[in-house]
């Protein structure tokens, strides 16, 4: 569409009147003009309005400027003259497809808490100018959206995304030495980030931070043991099953809402009960003395450390879990007691014992649930047990097969009585009644100590069973960021892919904070996998003065996308404005030559 003016004279003076008029292609390659709009009479002004313009980035000037399009067959008019440009329609081209709607939301959630600001302070530009924020912040996208290892960003997904769009940055900003090179620079800061974060929970979701949830998980690596006695990675209790490789193990904290605070690299030889103590002094001296109550698991705090903290001042609340022994030194005593209905299928027993309150919790759901895994296994140990009791084995494979049976069923197996003949390869089963009686009794049922003596214990179960809270982070780092496989070959750049990867765990919390008052089931994965569909491309048009015009285009977003757009608030950015390459310059992708 463009303006075209007629011409009548009267009164002895010429007037125009203009339209906007329609170029229509018909059969037999005739173009016809189709009226739009008859705007009649208009001012300089007015027709400047009506004329088609785009504010184009010039290669040749280096500057922005106007310009007017008109396809190559139709000469410029002369309104446009200065300005106007001709297009070759016919010779329209679609470029280099990209991933852009995930990205963006992830730049989204990344300014949202802040850390474009944090890092910019932190981490400016080199003398040659290399953006360390911009490098930090494509590192945390990549792996909210796509995990994967330092060498793919850098071969593969950076070009198949709108990073570099979003940034103003080329394909330099994902050089390989760039990206290892920013590892080296961000642990430092790391401390501030926690600070940081804190306030923005707060500001953002109205976090409180009354209670802290602790725990630990360890992550693997497929490599010999390091030869520095001060490296990390060593051999210790895996929680992957995965003894043979040598770990790391990672202590959390969050709050019940599920929002990190803290977190610490330790040695995979690290014990549980050693790591409490010092991120007690690690809190305290981060964000001051208050009233805190810190919820654990069993195997964590030790006697003494329990004891420091009831002697702290101000004391130190806490509610943990205990091992399964101790519940037997308290049967009797607890058998005394009633049973307190803190909700529907769950009941409590409460036992005061000298500067403690013991907790005994009984689910039956949870009841249910244990009770059939475990007849589950003892049915599949006793069958394997009928098998190999059928077989023609020499005494040596008995013996294996029997130890497969245990490492398979290890809980099952405490529950029969096994005799194997020390001469031949025969073996003797039978359910020990006895076991199992006092198995049932146990399951579904937790015993609790805490020195929170002035709570009901329909609160005290709750501030438990929030520890889901921390096993869901563990599971997230490990299942949607894949934290590992983890390929660095020095401990400093192992500890910088494990806090890059916290950074993008809490874009992941804040989507999902987000997204729970809308619905309890939509998960964050969903929302960035349903964005990831939208994608940006490049339109290419030939000008006749051999020069192309570059549009960069995202696509319209389909009706799910607009629903969630819409749901979360989210005001889609105007399209990036077109350029217009430089005179002699042929316009190409920037995917790197092989």
């Amino acid at each position: 569409m463009y303006l075209r003016f007629t011409r009548r004279r009267k009164d002895g003076k010429e007037h125009r009147y203009w339209s906007i008029v329609e170029s229509k292609r018909c059969a037999g390659g005739r173009v016809v003009q189709r009226p739009v709009l008859y705007l009649g009479e208009i001012n300089d002004s007015q027709r400047e309005a009506w004329c088609r313009v785009v504010d184009a980035f010039d290669e040749d000037s280096q500057q922005h400027r106007q310009l007017a399009l008109f396809p190559a067959g139709q000469g410029v008019p002369e309104h446009a003259r200065g300005y106007g440009l001709q297009v070759r329609l016919d010779a329209m081209e679609l470029c280099r497809p990209r991933q852009w709607g995930a990205c963006w939301l992830a730049c989204h959630l990344y300014e949202q808490l802040e850390l474009d600001r944090f890092w910019t302070e932190r981490l400016p530009d080199s003398r040659e100018g290399t953006s360390w924020r911009h490098i930090l912040q494509t590192l945390v996208c990549y792996r909210l959206i796509d995990p994967g290892s330092e060498w793919r960003l850098h071969r593969q997904w950076f070009e198949q995304s709108a990073m570099g769009d979003l940034l103003g940055e080329d394909y330099s900003l994902v050089s390989k030495n760039a990206l290892y090179r920013c590892l080296d620079k961000v642990l430092p800061h790391k401390t501030a980030l926690f600070s940081h974060l804190r306030q923005c929970w707060q500001d953002l979701f109205g976090a409180s931070f009354e209670v802290l949830l602790y725990d630990l998980t360890s992550t693997y690596f497929e490599s010999a043991p390091p030869d520095d006695e001060n490296d990390k990675r060593r051999y210790g209790y895996s929680r992957d099953k995965r003894s043979d490789c040598v770990q790391v193990v990672i202590a959390l904290i969050v709050t019940p809402e599920g929002f990190p605070l803290a977190y610490e690299v330790l040695p995979g030889n690290t014990a549980d009960s050693t790591t409490l103590r010092g991120f007690l002094q690690k809190i305290e001296t981060q964000y001051g003395k208050a009233q805190r109550i810190w919820v654990m698991d069993r195997g964590i705090p030790t006697d003494e450390v329990l004891a420091e903290m009831r002697q702290s001042d101000p004391p130190v609340s806490y509610l943990v879990g205990t091992p399964k022994g101790r519940l037997t030194k308290l049967e009797k005593a607890l058998l005394e007691r009633p049973w307190q209905t803190v909700r529907d299928g769950v009941d409590v027993k409460l036992l005061p014992d000298e500067q403690e309150l013991y907790v005994l919790a009984r689910s039956r759901a949870r009841i249910d649930k244990e009770r059939a895994m475990r007849q589950r296994k003892l049915k599949w140990l006793w069958g394997r047990l009928k098998e190999l009791s059928a077989m023609r084995l020499k005494r040596e494979e008995l013996l294996m097969k029997l130890g497969a049976a245990r490492d398979k069923a290890r809980a099952a197996w405490r529950l029969v009585d096994i005799v194997v003949d020390p001469q031949i390869a025969s073996f003797s089963f039978a359910l020990n009644r006895d076991k199992l009686r006092k198995v049932r009794r146990r399951e579904g049922r937790y015993l609790l100590r805490t020195n929170l003596y002035e709570h009901q214990p329909e609160k005290l179960w709750k501030f438990y069973i929030q520890l889901t809270e921390i096993e869901a982070a563990f599971k997230n780092l490990k299942g949607d960021l894949e934290v590992r496989p983890i390929f660095h070959q020095t401990i400093e750049r192992v500890e910088a892919h494990i806090f890059v990867a916290f950074m993008a765990y809490c874009l992941h919390v804040t989507l999902r904070a987000r997204l729970r008052p809308l619905a309890g089931g939509l998960t964050p994965r969903a929302v960035l996998d349903k964005f990831a569909a939208i994608q940006m491309l490049d339109v290419h048009f030939p000008t006749t003065e051999g020069r192309t015009l570059i549009l960069s285009r995202y696509t319209e977003l389909n009706a799910d996308q607009k629903i969630l757009a819409s749901q979360l608030n989210l005001e889609m950015p105007p399209q990036p404005p077109p350029r217009i390459t430089a005179a002699g310059t042929i316009a190409k992708s920037s995917v790197p030559a092989l």
